[in-house]
């Protein structure tokens, strides 16, 4: 098997845009031939998703797996925080949960995570040939640069290769790539092949004289400036999430998410996103949710503050009435029950809360969180999907009375179960196939970052 240097994927700021790069390098990196592999070493998000083997990773690192073929596996993200709220989080090592922590005991306890990061990506190097590990943030916060996982550590212990992207929609886009390109230590400057410069809107020659002054007065080459371009999949956060953009011209449905405080697993909308026949909402007042044909209560992080928010923002109206559809996933099922017991205080302080009572009994968390993907019945239509949950009820779904209740994620993605539920709200409906429009979308973006960046000079800087 031929080796090649593996790449590192840095920003110059925060939400640069290095998920989406780093998918479409891996991508194309693969489609060159090269056995090519997603790595993270630790990510910070709500949104995961579930490996063969019931491990939890982070979004951005299975979607770019995915769109090669690869099987999801833990080594693609082995350190995963999912934000508590109040400096608390919730530690995933390996594919698996650890409990709680808080953030400063988690930076007490980084030198013991290192390992872990090293022996994952080691795993993944005796089976690919090149590893495309993305960073976090940006990788010269000199207060924690030594308390850094995702970016320095693993350029310094493998020897990366670097690029960098800048974001420069943001404005100061010469001092972001200056700065961190002369803030890196100098053992790493000389891995940098070069930038590319992000989000460029309007006519590329207006950038010639930038691209000039990087490279002679900063030393720096310019792989690239890629042109704006919306990709509506592989949300890594909900602020990325927020700004997604949709065409609703031709849209006949309104569907209305209710932006929870802690919605968590956010991707379960992708395919509404764009669906030209949606109207989608992230709505937070019970007004916006009666301007909506269905009403969905999502996945949640912490499902006992939000349920409590819910009813403080005056929702419980319209959540326990039968007139309008509600769809309820994961946290949002739980909440719709008449209780929830929580003896081990594993999801908050309570020991039992009040529900809205839509289903009757009530719902227990666990110790053990359950982890799994599977193929479901979806309310009388066989689909896949995956759990991620510590509550547990008699069933995984349940239809009562305008009521669509389900542990499942990936409810949407269902082509079937998508098409006959909106075609109850209105008839003419048509639906399409979620599944092809995600691999066009793919590659029309992986074209575009290909018609862009000088792929050429990366294949050459990353051959041994």
């Amino acid at each position: 098997m031929k080796k090649y240097h593996s790449l590192s994927i840095f920003g110059t700021s925060s939400d640069a845009g290095k998920s989406t790069l780093s998918f479409a390098i891996t991508y194309l990196l693969h489609k060159y031939g090269i056995k090519t592999a997603p790595f993270k070493a630790q990510n910070v998000s709500n949104n995961s998703t579930v490996t063969k083997d019931g491990g939890e990773i982070a979004i951005p690192q299975a979607f770019a797996a995915q769109a090669i073929g690869l099987e999801l596996r833990y080594e693609f993200n082995p350190i995963l925080l999912k934000s508590g709220g109040a400096a608390k989080t919730h530690l995933i090592v390996n594919g698996k949960s650890v409990g709680n922590t808080n953030i400063w005991q988690y930076y007490k306890d980084i030198d013991k995570l290192k390992p872990i990061a090293k022996k994952a990506f080691q795993a993944l190097q005796k089976e690919y040939e090149l590893i495309v590990a993305e960073g976090a943030g940006s990788p010269v916060e000199l207060n924690l640069m030594h308390k850094d996982l995702s970016n320095l550590y693993i350029a310094k212990e493998f020897q990366t290769k670097i690029i960098l992207v800048a974001d420069i929609e943001k404005g100061g886009v010469f001092a972001s790539i200056y700065g961190v390109y002369n803030l890196l230590p100098k053992e790493l400057q000389k891995n940098v092949i070069g930038v590319i410069v992000n989000k460029f809107r309007g006519d590329l020659k207006l950038f010639d004289e930038g691209v000039k002054i990087i490279q002679e007065e900063f030393k720096i080459p310019v792989l690239g400036v890629v042109p704006y371009k919306p990709f509506n999949l592989g949300f890594e956060d909900s602020a990325s999430l927020m700004n997604y953009q949709q065409n609703t011209q031709k849209a006949i449905i309104k569907v209305g998410v209710i932006a929870l405080p802690h919605i968590s697993n956010f991707t379960d909308f992708e395919p509404l996103v764009v669906d030209s026949e949606v109207e989608l909402m992230f709505i937070k007042t019970p007004i916006q949710a009666k301007m909506c044909d269905v009403v969905v209560v999502p996945g949640s992080k912490l499902v006992v503050k939000d349920l409590f928010w819910l009813k403080k923002q005056g929702f419980s109206k319209i959540l326990e009435s039968k007139k309008i559809p509600i769809v309820a996933i994961c946290g949002g099922y739980e909440m719709m029950f008449e209780k929830l017991l929580d003896p081990y205080n594993v999801e908050s302080e309570y020991k039992e809360v009040e529900g809205f009572g839509r289903l009757k009994g009530e719902v227990v968390f666990q110790k053990e969180k359950i982890v799994k993907r599977s193929e479901y019945n979806l309310f009388g239509f066989m689909g896949k999907g995956y759990e991620i949950h510590s509550a547990t009820t008699k069933k995984r779904s349940k239809f009562k009375k305008n009521l669509y209740g389900t542990f499942i994620h990936a409810l949407f993605d269902n082509d079937t179960f998508r098409t006959r539920f909106f075609q109850t709200i209105n008839p003419a409906y048509k639906g399409y196939s979620f599944a092809h429009y995600k691999q066009k979308a793919i590659d029309e973006f992986a074209t575009h970052i290909e018609q862009y960046v000088d792929m050429q000079k990366v294949l050459k800087a990353v051959s041994k």
